[in-house]
């Protein structure tokens, strides 16, 4: 973590996992998400789920976390996202960029 990062509460660097729910295998789901990681400067994966949801992981700041959980929820998404279910951390870091899986 960044020696300027102090944790979620203040802004600093943080860990958000979201498992989305819905029709978004087999639609570019992953490609998409991608995109606007890489827009939002987040390193991470979305990874196709056995059960048909996608699991996204994205690490940085707190804010630019919370603007991609907003815009998994914002109905602009490739297929139909009908839930995301997602868990805030601390950052654990060894990511280096954004891949999809």
């Amino acid at each position: 973590m960044p020696a300027d990062a102090v944790g979620p509460e203040a802004g600093g660097a943080v860990r958000m996992t979201a498992w989305v729910h819905g029709r978004v295998q087999g639609v570019g789901f992953r490609w998409w998400t991608k995109s606007r990681a890489l827009e939002l400067g987040l390193v991470g994966y979305a990874a196709n789920q056995a059960d048909g949801r996608v699991r996204v992981v994205v690490e940085g700041p707190k804010d630019r976390c919370d603007e991609m959980l907003r815009l998994l929820w914002s109905g602009d998404t490739p297929g139909e996202v009908d839930v995301v279910v997602e868990l805030f951390g601390a950052a654990q870091g060894g990511l280096r960029r954004f891949e999809e899986r």
